[in-house]
């Protein structure tokens, strides 16, 4: 589970620098974009590294769901009988939304690739073949950019328990000192993840950025 995560960590960061362009105007975006499709060709086929990338996010979301289930199975029947009196010891909210947060971002994966990749929806009725048009036309719609910093906010949440969680499960939280150097670590991705893609929706909605 921790490895896993950790390549999702991994993803988000390329995911965030590539949202970022969009900073840089209609044209920029969408070549970065455009380039995308055509990274590693003419080794790869046209496309080919994008299926790659969807095939190993895949592969991670399945082992990181897996694992989840299965350390919940573990911990009810560690604890088959609920205590009467349940007081969380210390816990940051964060650790106690994992559960919870991790659906609501699966939920929210879903309706980001049907918004954007596969479907394609844009929710003014405009065209969806330009994906920097369809960005703007997405976020210039304010109950969609607060659809998207709520989940943003629930990102943030789970990163923040969960680099500190992988960290841990691979042995490098052993002194003070380096639990200290992990939960700032922690949280500073956490921000950094969760801030920069926030940028973008909020600089559509305020008409920072506009077609």
């Amino acid at each position: 589970m921790a490895l896993s995560g950790l390549a999702f960590v991994g993803f988000v960061l390329g995911h965030m620098y590539g949202n970022l362009k969009a900073f840089s105007g209609h044209d920029a975006f969408n070549e970065y974009a455009h380039h995308l499709r055509e990274l590693g060709e003419p080794m790869l086929p046209h496309m080919g590294f994008i299926w790659i990338m969807r095939g190993g996010l895949l592969l991670a979301l399945i082992i990181h769901v897996a694992c989840a289930i299965e350390l919940t199975r573990r911990a009810k029947k560690a604890r088959p009988v609920k205590y009467v009196v349940k007081k969380h010891t210390g816990a940051i909210p964060a650790s106690r939304l994992m559960r919870w947060g991790g659906l609501t971002l699966f939920l929210f994966i879903v309706w980001h690739l049907v918004n954007f990749t596969f479907g394609k929806v844009n929710v003014q009725g405009g065209s969806t073949d330009d994906p920097y048009n369809l960005l703007v036309d997405t976020f210039d719609v304010w109950w969609m950019t607060l659809i998207y910093l709520a989940a943003m906010a629930m990102l943030g949440a789970h990163l923040h328990h969960g680099v500190w969680s992988s960290m841990q499960t691979l042995g490098l939280t052993g002194t003070a000192e380096a639990r200290a150097r992990v939960k700032t670590i922690s949280f500073a991705i956490a921000i950094l993840i969760a801030g920069g893609f926030s940028l973008v929706p909020i600089a559509v909605l305020t008409g920072l950025i506009e077609r």
